[in-house]
C-alpha cells in the first residue's frame, strides 16, 4: 500500500481545478493533529452502514498520515457511534465539538439531520454522510452532503426506466425513514418530466416484515417495475420475499442495497435484480482515466485490509476525507471560515464522482455519476444503458 500512497496524494491535488495553495494562517509546520470528528452508526439498525463509513475514513487518514500529513501535522479521527438514532447523533456530537476541526457523517439520514442544527450552529465544517435533501434545501453554510441526494437517485432511475421504454411503475417507500421519503417525493415530482405514471404508491414502516400486501397490489396494478426505496433490513426482507412471491413485476432497488451486506444474505436470489449505486462501486467497468484512478486508489488498498471490495457506504466515507482534506489545503488553516469557504469553492474528483460544491450547491454532484446495475455473478455489473452514459461522463474528465 506504501506504494500508493505518493500517487494518492498527487492525484488528489491533481484533480482539483484550482491550486491547493492558500493565504490563510495556522498552516504552519509541526504541531498539535488536526482532529476529524466522525459520527457514525456502530451499533442499531444501520451498523452494517456505519461500519464501512468507518472503515474508508480510517483508510484515508492512514494514507494521508503516511504521505506527511496535512500542512506538516497529523490529522487524528475521533469516531462517536450515533446508535443509529437521531438523539444520540446529538449527545455524540456535543461529546467532541469542543476537540474537533471538522466533522464527517452520520451515515442514517435522520441522525444527519438532528446533528446538522448544531454544526451551523457552532459554525463546524460538516460533510454529512446521509443521502437526504432536507440537509441542503435551503443551504445551511456549514453544511455540505457527500453521497448524491435521494432526488438525485430518482431522477436517475427515471432516465433509465424511460430509455428502457417503461411507462407506469409502482413505488415503495419507507414513511420513517427520512433518505426514502426524500426519494419518494423526488420520483413523484418528476414523473411526469419522463412521461411515467406511478400505479402504486406504498408506504411501509421500517419495522414492516411481511410485504406480501405490496406484492399483490403490484401484480393487480398495470405496473412495468416495481422501485423499492429503504435502507437496512427491509432491503434484504422485501428482495427475499419477492423472489418467493413469484412476481414477475422487475424490482429495482436503491443504492443503499449496494453493498455486500445485501448481496451475502440475498445470495443466488439477486442475480438479475436491478440496484443502483455511486460509480465507485463499479469503478473496474470504467474506461482509464481520472475517475477510475481515484477509485483504484482507494479500492485496491480497501479490498487487501478488509478482503472485499468498498461497497456504498465507504466510497461516501472515503470522499468525505478526500472533500475535507483538499479543503483544509486550500484553506492552508484549520480554521473553521476558511476550510467552510475552500469547501464551497470545491472542485474535486472523488470516488463518487466530481464534487462542484458552490454557494448555491452544497451537494456538489449531479445524477450522472450514479449507475444502474444487474447483479451478475454475486457482483453489481453496470447495465448497457449505464455504461454507456458513464463513459461519456468520465471520458469528459480525462
Amino acid at each position: 500500500m506504501r506504494k500508493l500512497l505518493p500517487a494518492l496524494m498527487g492525484v488528489v491535488l491533481a484533480v482539483t481545478a484550482c491550486g491547493s495553495g492558500g493565504s490563510g494562517s495556522g498552516g504552519g509546520g509541526g504541531g498539535d493533529p488536526i482532529k476529524v470528528g466522525l459520527i457514525v452508526s456502530l451499533t442499531g439498525n444501520y451498523t452494517p452502514l456505519g461500519s464501512e463509513d468507518k472503515k474508508a475514513v480510517e483508510l484515508a487518514v492512514e494514507q494521508v498520515n503516511a504521505a506527511g500529513g496535512l500542512l506538516g501535522r497529523k490529522v487524528e479521527l475521533v469516531t462517536r457511534d450515533d446508535k443509529t438514532a437521531p438523539d444520540q447523533g446529538i449527545v455524540a456530537y456535543n461529546q467532541i465539538k469542543g476537540d474537533i476541526d471538522a466533522l464527517i457523517g452520520p451515515v442514517f439520514s435522520n441522525a444527519a439531520l438532528a446533528v446538522e442544527p448544531l454544526a451551523q450552529r457552532d459554525k463546524m465544517p460538516y460533510l454529512s454522510l446521509a443521502p437526504a435533501q432536507e440537509q441542503v434545501e435551503p443551504i445551511k453554510s456549514y453544511v455540505f452532503v457527500t453521497p448524491a441526494l435521494s432526488s438525485m437517485y430518482a431522477e436517475r432511475y427515471l432516465q433509465y426506466i424511460q430509455a428502457e421504454g417503461i411507462k407506469t411503475i409502482a413505488v415503495a417507500w419507507d414513511s420513517k425513514s427520512a433518505y426514502s421519503v426524500s426519494g419518494h417525493q423526488a420520483m413523484t415530482a418528476l414523473a411526469g418530466k419522463y412521461g411515467v405514471t406511478i400505479a402504486v404508491d406504498e408506504p411501509y414502516e421500517t419495522t414492516n416484515s411481511d410485504f406480501s400486501a405490496l406484492f399483490q397490489h403490484v401484480r393487480d396494478s398495470r405496473a412495468e417495475a416495481l422501485v423499492f426505496w429503504g435502507s437496512g433490513a427491509p432491503g434484504v426482507t422485501a428482495a427475499k420475499q419477492y423472489v418467493a412471491s413469484g412476481l414477475k413485476t422487475p424490482l429495482f432497488l436503491t443504492a443503499s442495497q449496494a453493498s455486500k451486506l445485501w448481496l451475502e444474505p440475498m445470495g443466488a436470489a439477486a442475480e438479475g435484480m436491478t440496484v443502483q449505486s455511486a460509480i465507485g462501486v463499479i469503478g473496474e467497468h470504467l474506461p482509464a482515466g481520472r475517475q477510475k484512478q481515484v477509485i483504484e486508489q482507494m479500492a485496491g488498498p480497501y479490498r487487501q485490509k478488509h478482503g472485499y471490495p468498498p461497497p456504498q457506504f465507504a466510497q461516501d466515507g472515503y470522499s468525505a476525507s478526500l472533500l475535507l482534506f483538499e479543503a483544509i489545503r486550500k484553506a492552508n488553516s484549520t480554521d473553521k471560515e476558511k476550510v467552510r469557504q475552500a469547501l464551497e469553492s470545491m472542485d474535486l474528483v472523488t470516488p463518487n464522482g466530481r464534487f462542484r460544491y458552490s454557494a448555491a450547491d452544497h451537494s456538489g454532484l449531479s445524477p450522472e455519476y450514479i449507475s444502474v446495475n444487474t447483479v451478475k455473478n454475486g457482483a453489481f455489473v453496470p447495465t448497457p444503458w449505464a455504461a454507456e452514459q458513464l463513459a461519456k461522463t468520465v471520458s469528459a474528465l480525462g
